[in-house]
């Protein structure tokens, strides 16, 4: 049986075991249903959620706006970044005000965004933006400081454009670093989007989980966490999937 099959294995019987638990240890403890479901409660509540709630359509809306802000807020990133990259003067002079932004929660603009657009989808969707946009524009910009200066004095030895330098030696040297902070925002994405649903959305798994918790159903705050779970864990998949492709040529590590 080879490592990896062994590994699916562990983590499956890990999930059976988290399962098993879940289902009969809250009812032997004398535990409500509404404050901790079984697992059979929850399958019960999706089915009821599915026929009453609109699952699909909130789960579609939630998985939608989780992609465009984060293809947003990432293009934006990186873009800047490599732009602060090229230039150390206008690095060193939006340097302080790009260090304000990051600091500041970005989930506390939620109700200003509101209070300016509305209650539809552009706050959540400006939130995800602006969650998804600070890891990556600090990721390619920490990589861009530190590309070899030895390749780049050679390149322009062989009198290359500022552009083909770019192209050809500083993108490839920041590429590892760029899909790092995707990765990290391709997680942030998801929670963008929830608090936007939860502070004044009207759809959404976010919407489900203020309402499901307004009528004291854990079931259904569970069902919708469950979702955002794995609205989040695909994103990053697909993510891992094409760092593979991108960066096949880097080194493995050897177990």
């Amino acid at each position: 049986m080879s490592q990896a099959t062994t590994q699916k294995l562990v983590a499956l019987t890990i999930l059976a075991l988290v399962l098993l638990v879940w289902q009969f240890l809250p009812p032997a403890l004398g535990v409500p249903k509404f404050i901790i479901p079984t697992v059979t409660d929850m399958i019960g509540e999706l089915g009821r959620m599915y026929r009453r709630e609109d699952l699909i359509a909130n789960t579609l809306s939630t998985a939608w706006y989780t992609l465009l802000g984060f293809a947003i807020g990432s293009a934006l990133g990186a873009a800047i970044g490599y732009l602060l990259g090229l230039s150390e003067f206008w690095e060193r002079v939006l340097s302080p005000y790009i260090l304000a932004l990051q600091i500041a929660p970005k989930v506390a603009f939620a109700p200003l965004f509101i209070m300016w657009f509305g209650y539809n989808a552009t706050p959540k969707l400006l939130v995800t933006v602006l969650i998804v946009f600070f890891p990556v524009l600090v990721n390619v910009l920490a990589a861009m400081k530190t590309v070899d200066r030895d390749m780049v004095n050679l390149a322009r030895a062989y009198s290359m454009t500022r552009w083909q330098i770019f192209k050809k030696v500083e993108f490839p040297s920041t590429l590892p670093n760029l899909m790092a902070g995707l990765r990290i925002a391709s997680t942030l994405a998801v929670i963008g989007v929830t608090v936007g649903e939860l502070v004044g959305g009207n759809t959404g798994l976010g919407f489900l989980i203020s309402y499901g918790g307004g009528q004291a159903n854990a079931a259904m705050v569970f069902n919708a966490i469950v979702l955002l779970t794995v609205i989040g864990i695909l994103l990053y998949s697909v993510l891992v999937w094409a760092e593979e492709r991108l960066l096949h040529y880097l080194p493995k590590k050897e177990h």
